[in-house]
């Protein structure tokens, strides 16, 4: 969906949930909300319906509301709130019903709200920092992260080797998003203010081209070679954090070598 279509569907959208009496809000969220960067021909439509609470559950299964809804080729509940819907030409709307007081469940970084009829905009405020105070809160601490890091690439490369290759490439890529974060964390970069605080692995590439790119092309070839590459770009991005695991590295990168991979 190019940049017109997708504002003219965004345009369309508060439209309808403005002249519906049942709506009392509608934010958009991620790249619909076009606070850092601006959606481009992949980005979807992701965003809250903020509704009275007498409409919430119909609200959740009808269609009606939502712009070409001829189109739809695929619609499912995702979770108690959530919905996902697939048009014919495979633009992906990604949304959640919530009443006013629903949305302490949510979890928000990026949002722009659309349309507020009464107090959607100080909600969103307060659930904005209380996602990023429990962000910091529950954070993990480096010694943590790496010990979970490396082993995952241990133990991916172990199942790997032992033939379980589904398996295997799961951990190597639950590594990647450890190395992710951790990068976000140590690694100073000067945009860094588009990385996602909820998913580490978003727009990654953007922020340390170098790095990022690389990680990439390690993950379009084989475990071992991903493997390699996690361990090497750990050592140059990661050396410099006190609670790198040295040792530990290098008895991977010995094991490593010992299968010949």
């Amino acid at each position: 969906m190019d940049a017109a279509a997708y504002q003219a569907f965004t345009t369309e959208l508060t439209r309808r949930a403005d002249a519906d009496g049942r709506f009392r809000g509608l934010v958009a969220l991620g790249s619909m909300a076009a606070r850092d960067y601006l959606p481009d021909d992949f980005s979807d439509h992701d965003f809250f319906a903020v509704v009275e609470p007498e409409h919430a559950e119909t609200l959740r299964h009808e269609r009606g509301w939502l712009p070409r809804t001829e189109e739809i080729a695929l619609a499912f509940r995702e979770t108690a709130h959530g919905v996902k819907v697939v048009y014919r030409d495979g633009h992906l709307l990604e949304f959640a019903v919530f009443t006013l007081e629903e949305l302490s469940f949510a979890r928000v970084n990026r949002y722009r709200v659309l349309l507020d009829r009464g107090g959607v905009t100080a909600r969103l405020d307060e659930q904005a920092r209380i996602t990023t105070q429990e962000v910091q809160r529950t954070a993990p601490d480096d010694a943590w992260l790496f010990g979970q890091w490396l082993t995952q690439v241990l133990v991916g490369m172990g199942r790997h080797t032992r033939g379980e290759v589904l398996s295997g490439r799961a951990r190597l890529d639950e590594a990647v998003r450890l190395f992710c974060l951790l990068l976000a964390r140590h690694v100073p970069a000067p945009e860094a203010s588009l990385l996602d605080g909820l998913d580490p692995l978003r727009r990654v590439e953007r922020v340390y081209p170098a790095t990022g790119g690389e990680l990439a092309r390690a993950l379009e070839g084989d475990s071992a070679g991903l493997a390699r590459a996690l361990l090497r770009l750990a050592r140059r991005e990661l050396s410099h954090v006190p609670a790198f695991p040295r040792e530990g590295v290098a008895a991977v990168e010995a094991w490593l070598q010992a299968l010949n991979t």
